[in-house]
């Protein structure tokens, strides 16, 4: 374990030497506002010659978009400003690159300014759409212990238009989502090849994004959340929880960004598992690190109240090669180690399991 884990080190680093780019876009805000024009200053070799448009790749979440920017003065020192129009359905962290040659990824937080954002996180004029995707979707395979395969499947459904109907007279009811997610063990080695397990998790939450500088937190969610494996006893296993998500997210210049989401709940029924909090606790402890489009790492950590808990860390790579129709492709990894990968066995330690696959949302 210590071997692959030295030689994904390396990796990393070669791969990060190997990529440092000479074209450099920059962004002296970090700032942009949906709909509007904004501003980005590019950098070239030297010698280069800077053209008058710029071709764009624009990363909102897993979809990507073709941009365009118009050069808004003369080249000076090898570097020339560009001017362009955020894209109305624009919200949240933007990932911006050119299509050619090829650049660094400058991070851009695009902040909205209508009503219906500021009571419930949903952009305006009716161009976010009603289902969109909500925890990583991957899948994964690993050999320790046998051959087995973990991938996960996440959607979240807002319930209200916020243009039309009661989302339009009571702009609150357009932060209402069902979300669904769906994580199934894969038992690759055995004869029959059978599911080990699989998490059901419906949920009815309302989501809420900041529209100001003078908030404290970022977003938060609030809602009720069930948790089972749809099986018969000896092994049926259920949680019902309530739970609040704060949202808190940074961003570094020419470091990325960064995200801290814990996720605090409260049983109010654990029947098939009663003392699931020994092992799980009240806390899901997550943070994530976004290089800008490229590297994306995510960790989770429980800590229940015997002491017992666990770690899962998830690391992608994003390769324009992997597409799956407007979606980017990622390479994945994931290591877990600790009690409960899965919730059949919540007060089981298993063998630490490093497993490699691919993602569409990291």
């Amino acid at each position: 374990m210590k071997a692959i884990v030295l030689v994904l080190c390396l990796l990393f680093a070669a791969d990060a030497a190997a990529q440092a780019p000479d074209w450099i876009l920059v962004s002296q805000t970090g700032r942009a506002e949906a709909g509007a024009s904004f501003e980005l200053l590019l950098i070239g070799p030297e010698g280069a010659t800077l053209p008058d448009e710029i071709a764009l790749r624009l990363r909102i979440g897993v979809s990507e978009l073709d941009l365009r920017m118009q050069a808004r003065s003369p080249q000076e020192d090898g570097r020339r400003a560009y001017v362009g129009t955020m894209p109305a359905a624009a919200a949240g962290a933007a990932a911006l690159e050119l299509a050619e040659p090829r650049s660094n990824v400058v991070v851009v937080l695009v902040a909205r300014r209508d009503a219906v954002q500021a009571l419930s996180g949903a952009p305006a004029g009716g161009e976010e759409p009603l289902m969109s995707e909500d925890e990583p979707m991957y899948f994964v395979v690993g050999t320790r212990g046998g051959t087995s395969a973990r991938f996960q499947l996440s959607f979240k459904y807002r319930l209200f238009d916020y243009s039309s109907g009661f989302g339009r007279e009571q702009p609150w009811l357009a932060g209402l989502y069902f979300g669904y997610t769906q994580n199934s063990l894969w038992d690759l080695s055995a004869e029959s090849r059978p599911f080990r397990d699989t998490s059901y998790q419906p949920s009815l939450f309302w989501k809420w994004q900041r529209t100001d500088e003078r908030t404290w937190i970022d977003g938060a969610r609030l809602g009720v959340e069930h948790e089972s494996n749809g099986r018969d006893d000896p092994f049926s296993r259920s949680i019902n929880i309530l739970f609040v998500r704060p949202e808190w997210r940074w961003k570094a210049a020419g470091l990325g960004s960064f995200e801290f989401t814990p996720k605090v709940y409260r049983y109010f029924d654990k029947g098939d598992n009663p003392d699931i909090e020994r092992y799980r606790g009240y806390v899901d402890w997550r943070a994530r690190y976004d290089s800008g489009g490229n590297w994306i790492a995510t960790g989770v950590a429980r800590y229940g109240t015997s002491g017992h808990g666990s770690l899962l860390v998830d690391l992608s790579r994003r390769t324009r090669d992997l597409k799956i129709g407007p979606l980017s492709g990622y390479l994945h990894a994931q290591y877990f180690n600790g009690y409960g990968e899965n919730i059949l066995d919540y007060n089981v330690r298993r063998k630490a399991q490093l497993r490699l696959g691919f993602a569409i949302v990291p």
